[in-house]
């Protein structure tokens, strides 16, 4: 059985950017995340010391792989999204940054239609400066592709390690957000 099909030309939006940029930096690749990353990614996602401030709970793999398809319809939809981080000398996998926009239910609603910064360095290889060169890395590219449009994030006011990251790849503290019955403190650049 044969159908007929007739295309329409329509003028839709297209997507901001279906590509991810490789960004490179002294020790770090940015890249696209990679099926075969599934595995390492879904171990990321499982130690308790990194997700202790996100969110509170190990993902299964199943949320880990919702995840990673999220991010990549972030880059389709919205032409930005998470970046997968790569340790250039030993080329494993060992975290992400980016920007998202996930319409979260928080109050205030601050982050939406900006770009919401977020990042996580294996926690193993925390203390190195890897996320803050990597944070610094993904702003340098948003600032380029996206002039002049609004960051912010969210961190645990717990999580010292994260806030001293966003102070310094210049996010300045405005207030507080409730998010997930949990106040979180907010920054904008």
């Amino acid at each position: 059985m044969s159908m007929n099909v007739e295309m329409v030309d329509r003028k839709e939006a297209a997507p901001a950017m279906t590509m991810v940029p490789t960004l490179i930096t002294e020790r770090l690749i940015l890249r696209a995340h990679r099926l075969e990353d599934f595995d390492d990614y879904t171990a990321f996602w499982t130690q308790e010391d990194l997700v202790r401030y996100i969110g509170g709970e190990p993902s299964t793999r199943e949320q880990a792989w919702s995840r990673l398809l999220r991010y990549a319809g972030m880059w389709h939809h919205l032409g930005f999204g998470f970046f997968a981080v790569e340790e250039r000398q030993s080329g494993r996998f060992i975290g992400e940054v980016g920007f998202l926009d996930l319409h979260r239910d928080m109050h205030p609603t601050t982050t939406e239609g900006t770009l919401e910064s977020g990042w996580g360095i294996t926690p193993a290889l925390q203390g190195r400066g890897y996320a803050t060169e990597a944070v610094k890395a993904a702003i340098a590219w948003a600032d380029d592709t996206f002039p002049g449009r609004r960051m912010t994030c969210i961190v645990d006011p717990e999580n010292r390690p994260s806030l001293r990251v966003a102070e310094k790849v210049g996010f300045r503290r405005i207030g507080e957000v409730m998010y997930k019955d949990k106040s979180n403190v907010m920054f904008e650049r």
